[in-house]
């Protein structure tokens, strides 16, 4: 076959659902911390772990540089990358203005089918917290958070969001205030639960800006 002859599609989708695949389960395991700050990711030991070509873990791996997870020590040394100070203000930065936007337009928007699944999710939170594992804790909380973007209603909105998901949950995973974070998501519920969009923004705001102190305390030291 030619180099410019098209691949059947069924090719096509094959290869770009390995690399989802691939790629979902390498970003899970840094948000988790099975794979740590500085760990080496070497693309034919990957492949011969996943039962894949190299052309997956190489398109993997290519997203997961784009989303800041990964960086290139060296042109053919690919590690996962380690929290940056200036890296972790700026992603506060966008979270401060996009779920602010997304509290404060989910109080607005939110029919009683949507508050009730982040009542639910609320409540997921809350046992996970009891149950003091971390990723546990972790997916709850990003759940809940997911359902406050879907309550917004507002497309472009959420896919905005959505590819800064992941680093928010592998940060939080850093952050030990179980307690305190689900307090400050139960004040976030009654406010958007109460249709009260100016006081959800508000608890949104200090919720942001509270953990953004904990974070550079804990990760930098101040």
């Amino acid at each position: 076959m030619s180099r410019n002859t098209p691949q059947p599609a069924a090719s096509l989708t094959g290869t770009a659902w390995l690399r989802d695949q691939v790629c979902e389960d390498l970003r899970d395991r840094i948000i988790t911390g099975r794979l740590a700050p500085g760990d080496r990711l070497v693309e034919r030991d990957l492949a011969e772990e996943f039962g894949v070509s190299r052309v997956p873990v190489r398109e993997a791996i290519r997203i997961l540089l784009g989303e800041g997870f990964l960086t290139a020590a060296s042109p053919r040394r690919i590690v996962v990358k380690s929290h940056d100070r200036k890296d972790v203000e700026n992603l506060f930065d966008l979270r401060e203005a996009l779920e602010v936007l997304a509290v404060r337009r989910a109080a607005e928007r939110a029919d009683a089918t949507g508050l009730a699944a982040l009542a639910r999710l609320l409540e997921n939170a809350r046992r996970a917290t009891l149950s003091g594992k971390p990723e546990r804790i972790s997916r709850a909380n990003a759940a809940f958070h997911h359902q406050i973007m879907e309550l917004a209603d507002n497309e472009l909105l959420a896919t905005t969001v959505e590819p800064l998901e992941g680093r928010l949950r592998w940060l939080f995973q850093q952050i030990d205030e179980p307690g305190t974070l689900w307090e400050e998501h139960r004040r976030l519920h009654e406010a958007i639960a109460a249709h009260d969009a100016e006081a959800a923004a508000a608890a949104s705001l200090s919720h942001v800006r509270h953990y953004r102190h904990v974070a550079m305390r804990m990760l930098f030291g101040g």
